[in-house]
């Protein structure tokens, strides 16, 4: 199914991008910042899941970024969706056949920090997996990778200081944090997130562990950097709406969107 992909996107786009940037909830605008570009609905490539979330374009985008070539994945699969993790981390698997070598992820989450504010951005430092499912299980292809992949450091440490440079470089705060992946749909209890802190986290979502887990495990370099949606104060708990993560995750969009921007400028 991965080559039969590849097949395809080759077909559509004789660009070869080396780096990849997934989007989250709300954040498709950065991929009209494309050139140049190609654009393949989910729903044409073989094996690759629709996206039905709100706020997810559901289209591969191959194009040309400061005479870069890059690929932008505008949405992807969750698990509440009712995909497998295979089917989630399908994406990953022929972004890297395809020849990506190294992956930008970007996600809408909940602050469970009580120093974290609404519309802030937050460099994931490390993550814990709470989704009760790992994309590995199974027979391992050792053309992908080993059984055993080393997670000491899921999110590269060159990466992540070369964000911190650009963010200062810029004028933009980035915060630093631990993410945790729970499986949703739903939002969280006050217990939950009293639990949540106790075991170490600082933001809260519903994606990309399966995702960088599975790049990891085909030896990608990751960066991940989540925009704080709302605020998970046990506490102080507001409903929140999706029409206001949406909303929140658009208006933060320009400073998540030029701090991608910058790290690809000064990626060798």
């Amino acid at each position: 199914m991965i080559q039969q992909a590849i097949q395809h996107i080759q077909s559509r786009t004789a660009l070869r991008p080396e780096i990849a940037v997934v989007l989250g909830s709300g954040l498709g605008a950065f991929a009209d910042e494309l050139i140049h570009r190609t654009e393949i609905p989910y729903s044409e490539i073989p094996g690759w899941p629709p996206s039905t979330a709100v706020g997810h374009a559901g289209k591969l985008l191959v194009g040309k970024l400061d005479g870069r070539e890059v690929a932008v994945m505008a949405g992807r699969a969750h698990l509440y969706e009712g995909h497998t993790q295979a089917q989630v981390t399908h994406g990953i698997r022929v972004l890297h056949a395809l020849g990506v070598q190294s992956v930008i992820f970007t996600n809408a989450a909940g602050g469970i920090n009580l120093s974290l504010q609404r519309g802030g951005l937050v460099l994931i430092s490390d993550h814990i997996n709470l989704q009760g499912a790992n994309p590995l299980v199974g027979p391992n292809d050792d053309r992908l990778g080993p059984r055993f992949p080393d997670m000491s450091a899921p999110y590269d440490p060159g990466l992540r200081a070369l964000a911190r440079a650009t963010a200062v470089a810029l004028g933009i705060t980035l915060r630093e944090g631990v993410y945790v992946a729970v499986t949703g749909p739903n939002l969280e209890t006050r217990a939950e997130y009293r639990m949540l802190r106790a075991l170490g986290a600082d933001v809260v979502g519903m994606s990309t562990v399966p995702e960088v887990i599975t790049a990891v495990h085909m030896g990608m370099p990751v960066l991940g950097v989540s925009i704080i949606t709302d605020q998970c104060l046990p506490d102080a708990l507001a409903p929140v709406s999706l029409d206001r993560i949406i909303a929140v995750a658009r208006t933060a969009e320009p400073r998540l969107s030029a701090l991608v921007r910058g790290v690809l400028e000064r990626l060798n």
